[in-house]
């Protein structure tokens, strides 16, 4: 993973998988798991191969690497007990993911999300706490053989640091990707930098980067940013509105602004600030990440 990201200046990360499967009404959603069942539902699985599939078509034709990740962001001991499914579940989402045709260049991700609500500041774990309860989930996926780990969609710095406690001890490399507000924190209203800091002096093994997710790129304010920040940030996974988080989340329909703001935002990025890892997040779909391939290629 390293030496993918040390190589290449842009590398793409997959845009969204649960919001296309909500709206599209083919195939429902878990109340508690989200999207984890569908790769034992037939219908469900043909939806996910579909969408993994089309975002590894356009990196493959791009001639750029991709990050892909587990459908398991909601699939805890906890929550897969009480929902009856099998223990095995993370571990089933791998080889599933695995099996998709993906082309070379690759990466397979295992995704963990925090406890609670990802929006919700005030139920984040605090770091004991949230070593013991996400090392079950943690240690299924690494033991399943993905390439890196990841959390995503992370809103508070102590839950941060409790699940980089835990995903260095599997010798994977791991990113810890933070949602935050118009401002730039991250929702527990630390800056930024500073939840990166307190992570890393968290860990004896440094995580391979850190992310944001589940934001319009300009809530990063890049420009009032210290340049220490992105010797870390290492990726951007947008969402396609500029709405914040509460707005989405309650949207009865689905939200995406202009794909070209949109993309030209997340260039300039990669760009000007060294963001090499770009994705897209809910409202995002294939004409988000054939956007940026496309204007990549042209600027070669």
């Amino acid at each position: 993973m390293r030496e993918l990201l040390a190589g290449h200046d842009l590398i793409l990360m997959e845009a969204a998988i649960v919001e296309p499967i909500r709206r599209g009404g083919k195939v429902g959603l878990h109340p508690t798991l989200v999207n984890a069942p569908l790769i034992y539902d037939e219908d469900g699985r043909r939806e996910l191969q579909a969408l993994y599939g089309g975002y590894a078509a356009i990196a493959e034709k791009a001639g750029l690497p991709l990050m892909l990740f587990t459908p398991t962001w909601r699939a805890t001991r906890e929550r897969t007990a009480a929902a009856g499914l099998p223990g095995s579940i993370n571990r089933d989402a791998v080889t599933f993911l695995r099996e998709i045709p993906q082309g070379e260049n690759v990466r397979v991700g295992g995704l963990i999300g925090c406890k609670n609500d990802c929006y919700n500041p005030e139920q984040g774990l605090a770091t004991d706490e949230a070593e013991a309860y996400h090392a079950w989930q943690i240690e299924e996926l690494a033991g399943a053989g993905v390439d890196y780990l990841i959390a995503e969609t992370i809103c508070t710095v102590t839950e941060a640091a409790g699940i980089a406690r835990v995903m260095e001890k599997t010798g994977l490399p791991y990113i810890i990707s933070f949602v935050i507000r118009r401002d730039g924190c991250v929702l527990d209203g630390t800056s930024l930098l500073d939840g990166m800091i307190t992570v890393e002096q968290a860990v004896t093994e440094q995580p391979l980067g850190f992310m944001v997710n589940c934001a319009w790129p300009a809530f990063l304010n890049a420009r009032d940013q210290p340049a220490e920040l992105f010797r870390r940030l290492i990726g951007f996974q947008a969402n396609g509105s500029s709405l914040d988080h509460a707005e989405l989340d309650n949207a009865a329909e689905l939200q995406s602004d202009n794909v070209a703001e949109w993309g030209d935002a997340m260039l300039t990025l990669n760009r000007e600030y060294g963001v090499k890892i770009l994705g897209g997040c809910c409202g995002t779909g294939e004409a988000h990440l054939r956007y940026l391939v496309d204007r990549h290629n042209e600027a070669l």
